[in-house]
This record gives C-alpha cells, sequence and structure tokens, in this order.
C-alpha cells in the first residue's frame, strides 16, 4: 500500500519508507523570509509605487504558509500498520517554495511512493 513518503533527504529525517514532516519553520530560507518580507514589501513600494507584482507577494505569503501546521493539516492513519499522522498542507506554487517547485518535486519523484513494512494482501501476486 503507498505512504506518506519522506520530502527531505536530511539524514536527521525518518528512512524513505516512513513519512517524516518536513519543519519549514526550522530553516534558513523561512526564518529570512519571515522576519524581512514586510520591511522588502515596504522598500518596494517606497521604490515603485506599484510596489511588487500581486503573484510575487501571494508567493512569498504562501511560502511562510507552506508545511506549518498552524495553517492546517489533516489527521492521517496507514490502514496497514495503523501508525497515526499529521500531515501540513503545502501551498503547492511553483515559485518561491523550495518544496512545491516543480524541479524539487521531479528531484524527490523517487522516493515518493514507498511501501509500509508489511505489504497489503493486493501487492502479492
Amino acid at each position: 500500500m503507498p505512504t506518506l513518503a519522506q520530502h527531505s533527504s536530511h539524514p536527521s529525517r525518518a528512512s524513505p519508507s516512513t513519512y517524516g514532516r518536513r519543519r519549514p519553520e526550522t530553516t534558513i530560507l523561512y526564518e529570512v523570509i519571515n522576519e524581512h518580507l514586510e520591511a522588502f514589501l515596504r522598500q518596494a513600494r517606497e521604490r515603485n509605487a506599484k510596489g511588487l507584482p500581486r503573484y510575487v507577494t501571494s508567493e512569498l505569503r504562501a511560502y511562510l504558509r507552506c508545511g506549518i501546521l498552524a495553517h492546517g493539516f489533516l489527521h492521517a492513519r496507514c490502514k496497514d500498520c495503523h501508525r497515526e499522522m499529521v500531515v501540513a498542507f503545502s501551498c503547492k506554487r511553483r515559485g518561491a517554495c523550495p518544496s512545491c517547485n516543480p524541479a524539487a518535486c521531479a528531484a524527490r519523484r523517487p522516493i515518493s511512493r514507498t511501501r509500509c513494512s508489511r505489504p497489503s494482501p493486493s501487492a502479492s501476486g
């Protein structure tokens, strides 16, 4: 039975056959954007009355919500081993988010689906 897979090759994460929640709030990129976004947007408006295009602002704000449990999650349970987990919603954007960016998704594709330690009956044969 396919399960949720690891979204990072970081060594402290779970093995590829188990889900390990990505923690974007612990990355340097997240910390920098979170701390400086409003000042950056304000400076952009000061330099140009229009500021940045709306899609840029939208992408950056979506990145700050992506993968953060406080902005939404689902509670999941493996049908085979009954392990329960929470899975944070992702932004699914193609711009600023390194997790949801298509190139990053393509790089992770080989490990995106794995099996639980116990194969389901329909998997044998």
